[in-house]
């Protein structure tokens, strides 16, 4: 009886050391105790049991995945938490310090239920929430959206389920999917959820399908899971879009792999003559992608004046088309962005600026909303004396989405420089 009572008491004790952090509320800002350098966002829903996820934004805006799925996480009970400090250009150790820090600051102040404890993470971030549930024993699902675990990783046994968000105009999304088949070798339950749109976060009816997958991997799928995933197989095949009603039937199929009506189902469209056309239409255009970025990579030097803006002229128009090459040409798109920033850092950093303008200028004509690309113009215009363009670039960054303050306060070519509207 004294064991019981002194039990008890224990519990008791660890639940009034959690904070009251409001629920239904994003607190965008909280301080660890450890290190008040490091913070985090969390939004603690009300129906909460202790599910946790963790977020991980590739440039450190730990709030932004907490704004788009708040609402699911009121529907799931997920609390969730969104790192400030984890972004692109941390290396592993910073990575690692980032998360002991942040797990045990929010063990400490949340009530976080072990045994449902999850990462999530976009682009970089994505990479980040693999190492952690790769370093980490205890992470049950990793969910990863426009990238896949850290670069190197052979597909293995993993401990966890695995789940891959992508969009079709995604530049990683070929490689994405050979990962996802690569994984069919192994023993970790995977799935793929495939969207409509871009590197970019997924849509929360995109992110919905993955957090109803964490309770389906778990014993406890939703009783509309099932019925949601088969009205969207039957749309995509009386859309007549039979490589979109197969990716429905093996997404369900990766959860309930022995459902009876999803593997007829799953029968009846790859035998289907629209099917097997469709599917040779894609191998086509996947060649296509990729003797186009061979073609990129061989021209990146050329002398031509005229030849990057066409091609991205002509980039912009073919993605309005409703072909595969649709979003072919949004992944061809994303892909020069991604060279020219990588051309364009080396030659900022080596100093040799007119080259690196050249460049610049294309980034910013490929990819017009990165705020990397506008401020990587303010810089040049920084150090060629020119003040006025550079804050206007550097507006237009914040316009984009630049909110680094300290990285701009850091930044040796903006030290006589005002810029107030960052916060």
């Amino acid at each position: 009886m004294r064991c019981l009572l002194l039990l008890f008491l224990l519990q008791v004790s660890a639940c009034s050391s959690h904070e009251s952090f409001p629920t239904g509320k994003i607190v965008d800002t909280v301080a660890c105790k450890a290190d008040p350098s490091q913070s985090y966002a969390v939004y603690v829903p009300a129906n909460t049991k202790g599910a946790v996820v963790y977020c991980f934004d590739a440039h450190g805006a730990g709030a932004l995945p907490l704004k788009n799925y708040k609402d699911l996480a009121d529907k799931y009970g997920y609390i969730l938490v969104g790192s400030n400090n984890s972004k692109n250009g941390n290396d592993w150790s910073t990575t690692e310090n980032i998360w002991q820090v942040l797990e045990k600051d929010t063990r400490e102040r949340l009530p976080i239920d072990n045994q449902h404890v999850y990462t999530l993470g976009f682009s970089g971030g994505a990479k980040v929430a693999g190492y952690v549930a790769l370093n980490h024993p205890g992470i049950k699902s990793v969910i990863v959206n426009g990238a896949g675990l850290p670069d190197g990783t052979p597909p293995g046994n993993f401990p966890f389920t695995y789940t891959t968000l992508a969009g079709q105009g995604d530049l990683n999304l070929t490689d994405l999917l050979a990962y996802h088949m690569a994984l069919d070798k192994t023993t970790t339950k995977h799935h793929l959820i495939s969207y409509d749109g871009k590197h970019e976060w997924a849509p929360a009816t995109s992110m919905d399908v993955a957090f109803a997958g964490i309770k389906a991997d778990e014993g406890a799928a939703p009783p509309d899971f099932m019925p949601k995933t088969r009205t969207r197989m039957e749309m995509a095949v009386q859309a007549n879009q039979f490589l979109k009603a197969e990716m429905e039937c093996r997404l369900l199929l990766s959860y309930m792999p022995n459902d009876a009506f999803f593997k007829n189902q799953l029968d009846f469209i790859t035998s289907n003559p629209a099917y097997k056309t469709q599917s040779q239409e894609q191998m086509a255009v996947l060649l296509k992608e990729q003797q186009t970025k061979e073609a990129y990579n061989a021209n990146l030097g050329t002398k031509d004046t005229a030849y990057w803006p066409a091609t991205i002229r002509a980039l912009n128009a073919g993605t309005k088309l409703t072909t595969a090459e649709g979003p072919m040409n949004q992944r061809l798109l994303a892909y020069l962005s991604l060279m020219f920033y990588s051309v364009s850092n080396h030659y900022l950093a080596s100093n040799v600026n007119d080259v690196a303008r050249h460049f610049v200028d294309l980034y910013e004509l490929a990819d017009p909303t990165n705020s990397e690309a506008n401020y990587f113009s303010a810089i040049l215009y920084a150090r060629a004396g020119d003040v006025e363009d550079a804050q206007k670039e550097l507006k237009q960054a914040v316009k984009n989405g630049f909110k680094d303050r300290k990285r701009f306060e850091q930044q040796p070519e903006f030290q006589n420089i005002k810029a107030d509207f960052i916060k």
